[in-house]
């Protein structure tokens, strides 16, 4: 029955391309039609297989791809995830899988319920791995987040300075402005702003890692008096603040703490003050994380759809001053780390093991063909309690000083 019930998915889904699938009992069936645009092969080791992935593909397919019970003719990873999100993006699923997506996004209200203790708990299952894993694939500054390509040819750390600088810019730094970095990482957003435009920064994130990297760096960097870091959940930072910026973190909110999200910032802005949030987020409606995402990668997390965001800004009285939509600048991100992660797999696989390598390898290009193939983007929203707080037009972000700037870097 399961197989019979996995060949009518696969029917359904894949229409394009081809792909060839040999079942657990060594017969091979092959789905699509026939063109040269995606190939690829797989091959089914174990029974319980077909009604696993009739229940949940994502988990079944990843979870299985890790231990090695689905093998990839030539280990084409690329192809396979290519092939598959270009379908699923394309065609969707049978009927006779809605209702089980239906319940995910009812209980994604659960999953991603995230007050203190647990939203620590999440963090230190991601952000707490060795920082030596990091090192492998991420820039120098270790920018854990979407790089800007002004040109598609720059290096990964000529995007990453030219992501923090967009930033800064759209923030309007003066010196001495006090800034709150709200999941400030491993520092790098808040120490430029404290070394090149004179901020007065305070940076909370529940990592101990990279609580512990960023003091050591303000410190090495003799910024320690202007820029500050602290083990702190956002929602217990008091006093005001000239600027806040988030790059990076909103995707852990939670749906069900958006307004408290957003009512945080509104209350730590000043009168006059300027927030700009940078987040993954999807150009489609509301869904649900793939719970492969969710128990291996990112516990609790969620790209918002930009209307979901924007009606708890809306509950909060804040102003949309600018909205920025990035959308295959992720992409190119995303290459980059694999293509690094990749240069450094035996480094990987002596932290850790294979399976986390083969682990880590999806999660990156899943991602990035993601973004290439499945509407995914992210999301630059700059706030304000008043209209007045940044100027009428969008010139500031690209004067001539500016791009000259940018041009010599």
């Amino acid at each position: 029955m399961w197989i019979t019930l996995l060949d009518r998915l696969l029917k359904h889904m894949m229409r394009q391309g081809v792909l060839e699938v040999t079942y657990p009992d060594g017969i091979t069936r092959r789905y699509g039609d026939g063109s040269d645009s995606y190939h690829a092969a797989i091959t089914l080791h174990d029974d319980t297989l077909p009604r696993k992935i009739i229940y949940s593909p994502d988990m079944a397919v990843g979870e299985a791809y890790m231990d090695g019970r689905l093998t990839i003719e030539g280990d084409d990873l690329y192809g396979f995830l290519e092939l598959s999100i270009s379908n699923i993006a394309a065609h969707g699923q049978p009927w006779f899988r809605q209702p089980l997506d239906f319940g995910r996004h009812l209980l994604r209200y659960l999953q991603q319920f995230n007050p203190v203790s647990r939203a620590r708990a999440n963090v230190a299952h991601h952000y707490d791995l060795s920082g030596a894993l990091y090192d492998l694939f991420l820039d120098r500054d270790r920018q854990y987040s979407c790089a800007y390509f002004r040109d598609p040819n720059m290096t990964l750390e000529a995007a990453q300075d030219a992501k923090k600088h967009h930033i800064a810019t759209k923030l309007l730094i003066k010196p001495g402005m006090r800034v709150l970095d709200i999941g400030c990482g491993w520092g790098g957003m808040g120490l430029t702003l404290a070394r090149d435009y004179g901020a007065d920064v305070l940076g909370v994130t529940l990592s101990r890692e990279q609580h512990a990297m960023a003091t050591a760096r303000a410190a090495e960097a003799g910024l320690a008096d202007r820029c500050r870091f602290e083990l702190l959940d956002y929602r217990k930072v008091t006093g005001e603040f000239d600027r806040i910026v988030s790059v990076g973190m909103f995707e852990h909110v939670g749906v069900p703490h958006y307004n408290e999200y957003f009512a945080n910032v509104r209350d730590r802005l000043t009168e006059d003050g300027v927030a700009l949030i940078h987040t993954i987020g999807r150009a489609r409606p509301p869904g649900a994380t793939s719970p492969w995402i969710t128990k291996y990668i990112f516990p609790g997390g969620y790209c918002p759809s930009l209307s979901e965001m924007m009606k708890a800004v809306e509950n909060q009285g804040l102003i949309e001053t600018d909205i920025e939509v990035w959308r295959l600048h992720y992409a190119l991100t995303l290459r980059h780390w694999h293509d690094r992660f990749m240069e450094n797999i035996e480094k990987a696989r002596a932290l850790y093991d294979d399976r986390f390598c083969r682990m880590w390898r999806y999660y990156l290009i899943a991602s990035e063909l993601t973004f290439l193939l499945n509407r995914q983007v992210v999301f630059q929203m700059q706030l304000a309690r008043q209209q007045e707080a940044v100027p009428l037009t969008r010139d500031y972000l690209y004067s001539r000083d500016d791009n000259l700037r940018h041009a010599a870097e």
